[in-house]
């Protein structure tokens, strides 16, 4: 399997920033690590080889950018606000390093953005907020409302980066009818502690018209092993 390595600095976050891609052609997907995840998670829990048949098929390719939950969500030294803007600095870079990036290397094609657990939050969060960037969003194990990380806190910036609080208030169609194409696949188990959460997005996708797969696994939990047999199954159902 192909993997690259990247290092730069981004003015977003004014920090260098790494990322590894693996493949050589097909599908661009952003995996975004765990909580407080780094760039290499995805590889070290085996995600990326449990797709290696298809990266290595020239369906897939895997970007794995870094994360800095450390320093924005997780980091309680400093005020709910500035844990948001350092997220949106995190955005940020994304959008514009990653997905500029993506752009150059793939040309004008389609992205996906996929994750477990708080990396679910992030592709989730960054595929409803930019829907004209990102057509395909996979969850697995997904967590997706940071009222936990902001200790009563509420602002705007806290407001629009919580989708369980604006997507069920979203009625611009612009954005509606963007995410109506969006592929969207969440994927928990029975034994998921975060089963609730998905239910409870997949009920205001619904309200919305927005049409999605709810896949609840029999015996699945909330781990790296369940993350392993989703992401394949996903990936195969749109590498075609």
């Amino acid at each position: 399997m192909k993997e690259e390595y990247f290092k730069w600095f981004t003015n977003y976050l004014d920090r260098d920033f790494e990322m590894l891609v693996f493949g050589h052609s097909g599908y661009p997907i952003i995996l975004f690590p765990t909580s407080r995840g780094r760039y290499y998670e995805n590889k070290d829990f085996k995600l990326i080889e449990s797709a290696a048949h298809l990266i290595d098929a020239g369906k897939i390719k895997i970007y794995c950018p870094d994360g800095v939950d450390t320093d924005s969500w997780y980091n309680y030294s400093i005020h709910p606000a500035d844990r948001v803007k350092k997220h949106i600095g995190y955005e940020n870079t994304i959008m514009h390093d990653v997905i500029e990036y993506i752009k150059h290397d793939m040309g004008d094609v389609r992205i996906g953005a996929a994750g477990c657990s708080f990396g679910a939050y992030h592709a989730a969060n960054l595929a409803f907020r930019h829907p004209d960037l990102i057509s395909l969003l996979i969850c697995m194990g997904g967590t997706y409302d940071i009222k936990n990380f902001i200790n009563g806190y509420y602002d705007d910036n806290c407001y629009f980066n919580n989708p369980p609080d604006y997507l069920p208030n979203l009625n611009d169609l612009w954005y509606l009818d963007r995410i109506r194409k969006m592929g969207i696949m969440l994927g928990t188990g029975d034994q998921d502690m975060c089963l609730d959460e998905n239910i409870h997005l997949a009920n205001i996708l619904n309200a919305k018209g927005i049409a999605h797969w709810l896949d609840i696994r029999q015996g699945a939990g909330h781990d790296w092993n369940w993350w392993r047999g989703m992401f394949p199954d996903y990936l195969a159902k749109i590498s075609g």
